[in-house]
């Protein structure tokens, strides 16, 4: 235990090295995924790193194999990627191992399969709904259809023009709440197994790839001998449904910030639709939810907030 302390110890007054070339840096294990380290996400790193070492100092302590599990969470496209590689990257320039995991690897679907379940279920609620509110009709199924069609039936603008569209999306809003981020959307066991796995001592665990095609699925066998700091970059680090994580960090955004991340790395096409836009919501009032539970939270702006800061900031966003 005395290696793992001293070396934490010794970042007691920890300054953050010189980047050359962010591009070296090592990442996680997301196939194809494309991490953009910039110097807004070095300053955030720079800023949660010093506050990381004091948590780590305590949990290792606590840990009979000296390991620790760090979430870093927030909307999707606020920098997940990037920070956890660079508090990894920070580790491992102390001599303290780490390995990056990305949660992107844990859902039941791929990505385009997962898109379009999410928007299966927001469909079929919105439309029982409809049903179950008496307004449904041959010339609401007719424009409903088109609406669909063109992918305007999550837009909130056109519920003027369409007075029942309000009691559809509300419906399959409330619909599509009850899949994301749930045991229906996500693997949560699994990774709460290798959580379990990890922090018991094994020296080497399968971890799950999945790419973007149904073909690209497979496992591969991680030495974690010398890794003492398992970083999870996922949406839902900080999730009740699965257990092991020591310690949370929250990076906070809003979903107009998120969305134009998100435009910026144009991951999976169509990201500035009105359903796409409707996740995104319902991602953040998820993160909100649990917040309380961070260990560190972390502004747009690269401010460290509590709780109760955190809570003032969201109310006047």
């Amino acid at each position: 235990m005395s290696n793992i302390i001293n070396c934490l110890d010794s970042l007691t007054h920890w300054t953050a090295p010189e980047i050359a070339d962010p591009s070296s840096i090592p990442h996680g294990d997301m196939p194809g995924d494309k991490v953009e380290i910039g110097q807004s996400h070095i300053e955030k790193a720079g800023v949660i790193f010093p506050q990381l070492v004091k948590h780590l100092k305590e949990v290792t302590a606590q840990n009979p194999h000296q390991r620790a599990v760090v979430a870093v969470c927030g909307g999707s496209g606020v920098g997940k990627s990037e920070i956890a590689s660079l508090l990894g990257y920070y580790l491992s320039q102390a001599g303290i191992g780490s390995y990056v995991l990305s949660g992107d690897n844990y859902p039941h679907r791929i990505p385009s399969q997962n898109d379009a379940e999410r928007l299966r279920v927001f469909r079929v609620a919105g439309l029982q709904g409809l049903v179950n509110s008496g307004v449904y009709n041959k010339e609401v199924q007719q424009q409903l259809a088109q609406l669909q069609a063109e992918e305007k039936d999550a837009d909130k603008s056109l519920c003027k023009e369409y007075g029942w569209l309000s009691t559809y999306q509300k419906e399959g809003s409330q619909g599509l709440a009850g899949y994301l981020g749930s045991e229906k959307e996500q693997n949560f066991a699994e990774l709460t197994q290798i959580i379990s796995s990890f922090k018991n001592g094994s020296n080497s665990i399968f971890l799950k790839r999945m790419g973007r095609t149904p073909l690209e699925l497979w496992y591969e066998q991680v030495d974690f001998s010398k890794v003492n700091v398992l970083i999870i970059e996922w949406t839902h680090g900080n999730s009740d449904r699965f257990q092991g994580v020591d310690i949370p960090v929250l990076l906070n955004s809003t979903p107009q910030e998120t969305l134009e991340h998100r435009r910026s790395r144009n991951r999976d096409g169509a990201v500035d639709s009105p359903f796409t836009t409707m996740v995104l919501e319902l991602e953040q009032r998820m993160l909100e939810a649990q917040a309380h539970k961070a260990a560190i939270i972390v502004a747009k702006s690269g401010q460290l907030l509590d709780y109760s800061q955190y809570r003032s900031l969201m109310a006047n966003s």
